[in-house]
């Protein structure tokens, strides 16, 4: 937002990266997470777009840098389509290491033989945080069990925490990945869905001045239709700054409904978007139920025949897919 539009409403800052907002479905997640990252799992986090899966990781990085009985490695990696086993393997050298032994051998044997002794001298679990895990590839999840079984093999403990869209989740049911599915602890991320009023009220209250009100810059009327409308922060985040720099072009203040509702994408909640969020973009869709390209488009604007159009959806449900 424009410095000007933010004095116009009292914002001390702007609504992005205020923090962390804690619902009690959150707090029962780390409680659970904890105890399976000790034991040595591959576990799954899965969560629509903007939902906060990114700040719940930052926050359960923090708190277990706290505790400091797991040590805690990272993948940097931003190309996801081409992170493999070779890619994770690389970031847990890169934590676990010394200087000179952070670069992992080209040769695997000697590569692996080199991480389990490395995880072996940190005589402590180990965890590697995933990020974008839905774009892997199913032979890395498989690899990455491997991986695992091997650290155990050798009395270490290693666990990978994949963070991902929904479709991370759907994956690891399918039927072909029996063998990694019923191997996964999979945790499903719902962000601040039944929480949004209070989210709203949390976030505004956290970037105005001590001397205004969430009233004043916002109408109890307008905040309940975004809750009722919206269920992400990134969505309730993108659409307030709309808002707020309509009602500073037009001259309103605090923020009404009717500014609410100008600014608001009616096609918001439409089939495409609903479909983007959980991780499936017309290309996966189109492997995923093994179509043209051109097909996927129409059906998603609603231009096939209504027989075709039952059929694509009876096969994106079989496969958990929400339409």
């Amino acid at each position: 937002m424009l410095s000007d539009v933010m004095n116009y409403f009292g914002l001390k800052r702007t609504l992005e990266y205020v923090g962390y907002f804690e619902t009690e479905e959150q707090t029962h997640l780390f409680k659970e997470l904890k105890p399976q990252i000790r034991q040595g799992r591959l576990i799954a986090i899965s969560g629509v777009v903007g939902c906060g899966k990114t700040t719940t990781l930052q926050r359960l990085q923090l708190e277990l840098a706290s505790e400091k009985d797991i040590i805690i490695s990272k993948s940097l990696a931003v190309d996801e389509d081409k992170v493999n086993l070779g890619t994770l393997m690389a970031a847990l050298f890169c934590d676990l290491a010394t200087e000179k032994d952070a670069k992992p051998p080209t040769q695997p044997e000697q590569r692996e033989r080199k991480l389990l002794a490395l995880i072996q001298k940190c005589r402590k679990p180990v965890v590697l945080l995933v990020d974008e895990a839905h774009d892997l590839h199913n032979s890395t999840l498989i690899k990455i069990k491997r991986l695992i079984e091997l650290v155990r093999l050798q009395g270490s403990t290693l666990s990978i925490l994949l963070v991902g869209h929904p479709k991370l989740k759907n994956d690891l049911r399918r039927p072909s990945l029996e063998e990694i599915g019923a191997r996964t602890t999979v945790f499903s991320l719902e962000g601040i869905r039944g929480h949004q009023s209070e989210f709203i009220k949390w976030l505004l209250g956290e970037c105005i001045h001590d001397d205004y009100l969430v009233s004043d810059l916002v109408t109890d009327e307008a905040i309940a239709f975004l809750a009722e409308r919206l269920t992400t922060p990134l969505q309730i985040e993108h659409y307030l700054k709309l808002a707020f720099e309509e009602g500073y072009k037009v001259g309103t203040k605090p923020i009404t409904l009717g500014v609410i509702e100008s600014v608001l994408a009616h096609s918001i909640n439409d089939l495409e978007p609903r479909l983007i969020r959980h991780g499936y973009n017309a290309k996966v869709l189109a492997e995923l139920l093994n179509v043209r390209m051109a097909e996927v488009n129409s059906f998603l604007h609603g231009q096939l025949p209504p027989g075709r159009t039952q059929d694509l959806r009876d096969q994106m449900l079989k496969m958990g897919i929400p339409c």
